[in-house]
């Protein structure tokens, strides 16, 4: 069985063909900039990558342009399209319905259709890569996995904002959560290092890229996480601001004279490491330009580790204690000197942080940066959110043909 799992942006598709056999990929590329004259698809198989320019029309053009890449006799892996068994798409939103890998037909895509409100950059793209899978193959399954899906789990106590009530039954202001796909990975990998069972653990899940949030899982299920009703809620991100009094938004458009629109352009786009550094988005700039004495670097990282430290603790307590912590992610996987910073001063949770392993890592593996003899078990785990949708339309899969 294999299965080509699509990640559609709003002027790219992001893909994987991974065989579910051995779970082994056996390609994967992206087409950029649809909608142009200077489309590109990069695709890389068997070890080679190769880079083709096409002018590309739509997200149709786009899927029928890196299926041929999938067939074709010099950088093809497979001989054709038959051996494709299903389409697993990233959905950023379910709208508080869908809680679970779902189906695609045609009343599932009409809901999906009534979530772009709640997910205006990002929704749109979502449905039109299902709908391109849905016109170039129009005979295989289409399942939607949603990144909000693994956070309905949580309690109404974790989920409701204190505003009018009506405003969660009528409007569905809520926190909804994001990156589910990323932390119900995270929490069977970190179980799995460890020889347990999700079931067994209370794990942190700190997925700290570009944008990043932090999860508490309890027994194999989401009870909160950082991210909100959109992803703008919760850490400090590269140009998300995190947590934030909303009654700035007010005040800063009357300092400044811009409208609520560019008010919040500015919080999703310009603010975070960004805004504080004023030097860059990405955390390797910051740190590189801390390092060479740059204060508002080294305020921006600060704050980063801060908010961190602080959901950390903060779901620490909300579970009753920890037993696992995972670093994920861009910066969590790759940034030693940001794990160092979290877990200072984190014994009195339990944990014994082994510096020299977190110095030292093995990357692209899952590494313990914890000491045997600590309570509570650090791990970095690479995430991998496209074999958790390959896994889970896998299971759809099997489900229909039962």
């Amino acid at each position: 069985m294999k299965i080509l799992v699509i990640n559609a942006g709003s002027s790219s598709i992001k893909y994987q063909l991974i065989n579910m056999s051995d779970e082994s990929l056996v390609a994967k590329g992206l087409v950029e900039r649809i909608g142009s004259e200077n489309s590109v698809l990069t695709h890389k198989a068997n070890g080679k990558a190769t880079e083709i320019q096409k002018p590309l029309k739509d997200h149709a053009e786009g899927l029928e342009f890196l299926l041929k890449a999938l067939v074709d006799k010099e950088i093809g892996v497979i001989k054709s399209l038959s051996e494709i068994s299903a389409i697993g798409h990233r959905v950023l939103h379910g709208g508080g319905k869908y809680n679970k890998a779902t189906l695609v037909n045609d009343r599932v895509l009409k809901d999906l259709k009534s979530y772009i409100s709640l997910g205006p950059l990002h929704m749109p793209a979502n449905i039109q890569g299902i709908e391109a899978c849905k016109e170039v193959m129009p005979n295989k399954q289409n399942v939607a996995i949603f990144d909000t899906a693994f956070h309905a789990t949580m309690p109404d106590y974790a989920y409701m904002y204190a505003v009018p009530y009506s405003w969660c039954k009528d409007y569905g202001i809520r926190k909804y959560g994001f990156h589910g796909t990323s932390h119900e990975f995270i929490g069977k990998e970190i179980a799995s290092a460890m020889g347990k069972k999700p079931e067994e653990l209370r794990t942190i899940s700190c997925h700290l890229g570009n944008g990043a949030s932090v999860c508490a899982i309890k027994y194999g299920k989401c009870i909160d996480t950082s991210m909100g009703f959109t992803p703008l809620e919760g850490l400090v991100m590269g140009t998300r601001c995190g947590d934030i009094d909303p009654a700035v938004v007010e005040y800063a458009m009357e300092k400044t004279g811009k409208n609520v629109h560019e008010i919040l352009d500015i919080f999703n786009k310009k603010s975070g490491l960004l805004g504080l550094s004023e030097v860059s988005n990405d955390m390797r700039d910051v740190i590189k330009t801390a390092n060479e004495g740059n204060e508002k670097s080294k305020l921006a990282m600060q704050k980063f580790i801060y908010s961190v430290k602080k959901y950390v603790g903060a779901y620490a307590a909300s579970m009753g204690g920890v037993d696992a912590i995972a670093f994920s992610a861009g910066t969590g996987e790759n940034r030693a000197e940001i794990r160092k910073g979290v877990m200072e001063n984190m014994e009195f949770l339990g944990v014994e942080f082994d510096k020299d392993a977190n110095e030292n890592f093995t990357r692209g593996v899952n590494f313990k940066i914890s000491k045997d003899s600590s309570k509570v078990a650090v791990y970095i785990i690479p995430t991998d959110e496209e074999m958790s949708i390959a896994r889970q339309t896998k299971e759809i899969l099997e489900k229909i043909k039962k």
